[in-house]
């Protein structure tokens, strides 16, 4: 995957492994798995690459999974349940995890989660058995800052870390990649005031770098029963830091286009940002 301008020294290629691990289970590391399964073919970490890890097999590994027949359902989540053809057990985890909830179509309730829009809460039944469903990790950020620590323990490299999910897009169709959390590296690349082709500067464009990898990471693991939940992602256009701020991929529902559509509240004038 070249970037840059062909016939010059600024081509680069991205390179991106899929992982295979085998089932992750409860109270495995999680990370010392995706390193041994990375050693078995030859494939060692170095300083830059990013390691994306799906949330699943890191909330299965830390035990967040619920077994749904332990859980008793409130009228709320009945009544939720049979609007959107879900088990009343489901909706009421989604009730518990949501911050807020906004609708939903058929099978899929739209919420906001730490600040985060994703449906149901990021909980899914998905690769997790029959009669379960996982949560996302408690504190991404704090995983992802751990994994990435614990990276440069074991292998005294320099790595970023991706905590991958899946997400849907407005008006369209299938999953893409989401950084639930980042850790390492600086997840968004502020474009503002940089030109265009045209060498007009650009006023509100911000690169979701975290996001971007995400996506790739999302495609290399896939979605159904392959059993890679990791993928290492090489020569990617980032910048290291330790001290990254791995909230600033987000922003709030005031500056957010669409939570501003879905309150029904329209434009408003602002300052000018430096």
């Amino acid at each position: 995957m070249p970037w840059g301008d062909v016939g010059t020294e600024a081509v680069k290629t991205i390179e991106i492994y899929a992982i295979e691990t085998g089932l992750i289970k409860p109270g495995d590391d999680v990370l010392g798995i995706v390193l041994d399964a990375m050693g078995r073919v030859g494939l060692e970490v170095r300083d830059g690459d990013i390691l994306a890890l799906a949330t699943k097999a890191v909330s299965t590994a830390m035990g967040a999974i619920v077994d749904l027949s332990e859980v008793r359902p409130s009228k709320n989540a009945r009544d939720l349940a049979e609007a959107a053809s879900l088990e009343a057990e489901f909706v009421e985890l989604v009730l518990r995890e949501a911050d807020e909830i906004y609708g939903g179509v058929e099978g899929a309730l739209l919420t906001l989660k730490s600040g985060i829009m994703a449906i149901n809460a990021g909980v899914d039944h998905k690769n997790v058995g029959i009669g379960r469903a996982a949560l996302w990790p408690p504190d991404p950020q704090a995983v992802a800052d751990s994994l990435r620590r614990g990276a440069f323990e074991r292998t005294g490299k320099r790595i970023g870390v991706i905590l991958v999910d899946s997400r849907i897009t407005p008006l369209r169709r299938g999953t893409v990649g989401l950084a639930v959390a980042a850790s390492g590296f600086e997840p968004v690349e502020d474009c503002r005031g940089r030109p265009d082709i045209y060498g007009r500067p650009l006023r509100m464009t911000w690169m979701a770098i975290a996001d971007d990898l995400a996506c790739a990471a999302h495609l290399a693991m896939g979605e159904t029963d392959r059993l890679t939940p990791a993928a290492l992602i090489r020569g990617a256009p980032i910048r290291l830091s330790e001290s990254a701020d791995g909230g600033s991929i987000k922003i709030g529902p005031e500056d957010c286009v669409f939570m501003r559509a879905i309150l029904g509240q329209g434009p408003r004038p602002r300052p000018d940002r430096p």
